[in-house]
Parts: C-alpha cells; sequence; structure tokens
C-alpha cells in the first residue's frame, strides 16, 4: 500500500479519506469561499499539499457535478501534480473559470484526484514507415 503525507492549511475542510473498493478518485474541497462572476478565472484553494508517493504523479479533475452545481470548468482541462510540488506552501488549487455568477462554499467538493505510476523511460525511434494499417485518419470512426 503506497502512503501519501499531506498537510492541510485548514481544519475548516474535511479530511480526505479513501474508500476501497468504492472510487479510484478522492474528492478535494474547497479551502474558502470564492465568488466568481461569469467568465471570470479564479485558482480555488483546495487546502492540502502532498508528498507522493516515489515514482507518481497526480491528475486533478473537476467531479462530475462541479458544472452542474457551480457553473465552473476546469481552465486547463486536467491538473498534474509531479512528485516534486510537494512543499509545505505547495498548496493544490484548482484553476477554474465561471461560466455562470457562483459562489463556492467552503469544503464544498469541487474536484477529485488519482495517483498515477510515472511514464517509464523511452526512447524515440524515427522511422519512414510504420508498417501498420491506417484506420482512415482522424476522426474517421464517426458519430454513432
Amino acid at each position: 500500500m503506497e502512503k501519501i503525507r499531506i498537510k492541510y492549511f485548514t481544519d475548516k475542510i474535511e479530511k480526505l479519506t479513501y474508500i476501497d473498493g468504492k472510487s479510484d478518485w478522492i474528492d478535494l474541497r474547497a479551502s474558502e469561499e470564492v465568488e466568481m462572476k461569469a467568465g471570470e478565472f479564479k485558482l480555488i484553494p483546495l487546502g492540502v499539499a502532498m508528498e507522493l508517493p516515489k515514482g507518481y504523479e497526480a491528475h486533478i479533475m473537476p467531479r462530475s457535478s462541479s458544472y452542474k452545481n457551480f457553473g465552473i470548468i476546469q481552465a486547463n482541462s486536467c491538473g498534474i501534480v509531479d512528485g516534486s510540488y510537494c512543499g509545505d506552501n505547495d498548496m493544490w488549487r484548482l484553476p477554474a473559470i465561471a461560466m455562470r455568477d457562483t459562489v463556492i462554499h467552503v469544503n464544498d467538493r469541487i474536484a477529485q484526484f488519482r495517483i498515477v505510476e510515472n511514464q517509464p523511460q523511452i526512447h524515440f525511434e524515427e522511422v519512414e514507415s510504420l508498417g501498420n494499417q491506417d484506420r482512415g485518419g482522424f476522426g474517421s470512426t464517426g458519430i454513432q
């Protein structure tokens, strides 16, 4: 079992929990109240810093209900936290754009994360042909 050292920046958010067998993602909560106007960008503080296990990175995404409940989308599609982002002041944040006026309250579940093993070392080998059958180009599988 891997261990993650975690620092909380506030006692106003619930502690992170991992429920074995229930989900591969762990919820993250807003650690401050954030008001946003439509079109506004903010880094929403998540109230935690972590030291990930060696050889892992974290992927941060909005929860499936974040847009419905708060009208926010993640500005960078997927947040990647590498293993070196583990200092005492390296608080995780969600870069968000408001699609409507909204208020996010302390302890609201707005994001989720999972840890993933780092990519193995690779070497690119340049070739004239890959020698495989073409699938028909980008987007060739249609819409139905």
